[in-house]
């Protein structure tokens, strides 16, 4: 992906990419919605009922305003960018919609559909970081480089990226919706699988904030990630626990005479610039 399109969202990258390879003589049709199949890449799962029988009491009224990307794939086409639309207007009974085709790689098609859904503001946080994580894996994206595509900070593409750490228990509670991305970066910061479901049953049975599931832990030691026999000031320990749940990492203060050293463990280049952005300086590795 070239540095010209970095950084200026998903809207310049696909219109300066259509005017690079659509002909001027391609125009916008109309196709059967029988005929088009969808993403096998789409990364989004959940498509909220309420939202899109909004978008199809709109179709109703208005037609579809804009088409929707498809690509050839034999006699039939397979959707590329615009799948709320699609859904919705199935469900307003329309037999067609407006389409332009483009002629794209299957590589291509992912790209798209994951930063389309990424750039949409009610994705849950897991279908935000398995997208995140698809731009990585399949195209060797740099946390900076989607940062400055979708405009976002890349400390919280970071953050998000790591609840897929989480067990699959808690990452489905958060699909659902009875766990919130502030409750499950709490989470993160518990040792132990074990501990972090216990936690998590706590909140959705008793509606526990996210202040409060810190406050639990710290008091129950839920945090501590101590070697065995290290005797440490009560205050000391209080405030590494602190600055754990502040930066997502292992943090380890040790007093010496009238100073001290603060340790803090990073685990990768990417992890190394999180904390960094976290504590507000911004460093080029």
């Amino acid at each position: 992906m070239g540095d010209k399109v970095l950084g200026r969202g998903l809207e310049a990258l696909i219109s300066q990419d259509l005017r690079e390879s659509v002909s001027e003589t391609e125009r916008i049709k109309e196709l059967d919605v029988g005929w088009i199949d969808p993403n096998p890449h789409q990364p989004r799962v959940h498509f909220d009922d309420e939202h899109l029988k909004e978008l199809a009491s709109s179709i109703k009224r208005n037609g579809v305003l804009q088409p929707v990307v498809v690509r050839r794939t034999g006699e039939r086409y397979q959707l590329v960018i615009g799948e709320r639309r699609l859904r919705a207007a199935k469900m307003a009974g329309r037999q067609t919609v407006p389409a332009i085709v483009r002629d794209v790689s299957v590589d291509a098609s992912l790209k798209y559909a994951l930063m389309e859904n990424l750039q949409r503001e009610d994705l849950n946080p897991i279908e935000e970081a398995r997208g995140y994580r698809a731009l990585k894996e399949e195209f060797g994206l740099t946390d900076k480089e989607i940062s400055e595509i979708l405009s976002k900070d890349r400390s919280t593409i970071a953050n998000t990226l790591r609840l897929l750490k989480l067990p699959e228990q808690i990452i489905a509670l958060i699909e659902g919706g009875k766990l919130t991305a502030g409750h499950a970066r709490a989470l993160l910061a518990i040792d132990g699988e074990g501990k972090q479901l216990d936690w998590a049953k706590r909140i959705v049975d008793k509606g526990l904030t996210v202040r409060e599931v810190e406050r639990g832990a710290q008091r129950s030691g839920r945090v501590k990630r101590r070697r065995r026999g290290r005797r440490i000031d009560p205050q000391v320990q209080a405030l590494e626990e602190r600055l754990e749940m502040r930066l997502g990492t292992r943090v380890r203060i040790t007093p010496r005479g009238r100073g001290g050293v603060i340790t803090m463990e990073y685990y990768s280049d990417e992890d190394l610039e999180r904390i960094l952005e976290d504590l507000g300086i911004d460093v080029e590795l």
